[in-house]
């Protein structure tokens, strides 16, 4: 199974759309957003083409093949334009591996969740990285609306035994093997 995760998308219409023109041409079976899905929060500028009610109905459309986890900036108020659910966090296995999926507020590489894990993947900082740090994979897919660090708009796609961190054209940005 392929599975294109992507982060903070904070209200753009625009970049929304380029997650599922992505998750079609990475021919992805599912997409986990980890994040703060409508509202841009009070420390970002809005982001591109910023319509949360677009951005529901765009992901509406795809809800059958959606995972939404729960980010700082959601609130149970999203819920009522969303035909999918929101979860806190959630388990992955892949290639016998457990794979630990938040937003990160909460657990990150400097708070690991106290599960036994394998890896963890989480947005929150909107800066992509993929990192080995002792036993563990750690990767934040970045934010594809609010970039921060220098770091480009980027989405991560799991397969098989492998993570790859891409810009939001497609190009690898790091890729390891689990």
């Amino acid at each position: 199974m392929k599975f294109l995760i992507a982060s903070d998308i904070h209200g753009s219409a625009y970049y929304t759309e380029k997650v599922l023109e992505r998750a079609k041409a990475e021919n992805a079976d599912k997409i986990i957003l980890l994040g703060d899905i409508f509202n841009h929060g009070p420390r970002n500028p809005l982001p591109k083409e910023y319509a949360p009610l677009k951005v529901a109905d765009l992901l509406n459309t795809v809800k059958n093949d959606l995972i939404v986890i729960k980010g700082n900036c959601d609130s149970e108020v999203d819920t009522l334009i969303s035909e999918f659910d929101f979860i806190p966090h959630m388990m992955l296995m892949v290639a016998n591996k457990t794979v630990f999926l938040t937003h990160g507020h909460v657990y990150n590489k400097d708070n690991m969740p106290k599960v036994r894990v394998d890896a963890i993947i989480y947005g929150h900082f909107h800066t992509g990285f993929i990192e080995n740090v002792g036993k563990y994979y750690v990767a934040n897919a970045g934010s594809v609306a609010l970039p921060k660090n220098g770091t480009p708009s980027s989405y991560i796609i799991i397969s098989d035994e492998e993570f790859s961190l891409k810009d939001i054209d497609g190009n690898l940005i790091k890729s390891v093997k689990l």
